[in-house]
């Protein structure tokens, strides 16, 4: 465990710029404070103390703002930026080297039983905002853009955005002659279903002045 403590606080020292010293972050970055509560949380809940390991989950929760179930499985050397509203699922598991912002959630649909929540692989970054829902895997280095909405499966090196997400990147290429987006330039979904609501509204008005004047030409006979 203290292998552990020490390459998440190496991590954040190397991750953030922000971060001055490793006094300060041991003392004062919540994302820190919740994954070092969630250890013993983790070990309570894998020896079946349910109740006290879902007492000291909510305990962090109160304390960081960051909810993370005592079943769910991190791997070390992990970066929980900012970490407000983070929501981690019971059977999610997120693996070495990775980095969450704030408002991040891997949680489930609802419809799957037994495995529901996704796997991040190594090194997997997840912006501002993101929603991974599903038992289905990211794969390494793979980077998910703020405020996408992922529902499926993302190969390793890949950039995916937007909602739902897709990806636009794979091993540093584009895919589909997709733009390169990062978590500023996403796709926006209601702009994206306004135009089209105008488009379909168009193509009705054409067909209306259509009718309109073929029942025109019946009434002149």
């Amino acid at each position: 465990m203290l292998d552990r403590l020490k390459a998440d606080i190496k991590a954040i020292r190397e991750r953030d710029p922000a971060a001055r010293n490793y006094v300060e972050i041991f003392l004062l970055y919540s994302g820190l404070h919740a994954i070092m509560l969630h250890r013993p949380a983790y070990f309570l809940y894998r020896h079946r103390c349910y109740f006290s390991a879902r007492l000291l989950s909510q305990f962090a929760r109160f304390l960081t703002g960051i909810e993370i179930h005592p079943g769910a499985k991190l791997g070390k050397g992990i970066f929980i930026d900012h970490g407000s509203g983070i929501v981690i699922g019971e059977t999610a598991e997120v693996g070495d080297g990775c980095t969450l912002y704030q408002g991040v959630t891997l949680g489930g649909t609802g419809k799957d039983q037994g495995k529901r929540h996704p796997t991040l692989k190594e090194n997997v970054l997840v912006g501002s905002g993101a929603k991974i829902l599903g038992p289905f895997t990211i794969g390494e280095n793979s980077k998910i853009a703020a405020n996408a909405v992922v529902l499926k499966e993302i190969p390793p090196n890949s950039t995916a955005v937007g909602v739902p997400a897709k990806v636009v990147r794979q091993n540093g290429k584009k895919v589909k002659e997709a733009a390169e987006l990062d978590q500023i330039h996403i796709p926006d979904p209601v702009a994206q279903e306004l135009q089209a609501l105008r488009a379909e509204m168009a193509a009705l008005r054409k067909e209306i002045r259509k009718i309109r004047k073929e029942e025109g030409e019946h009434e002149d006979l």
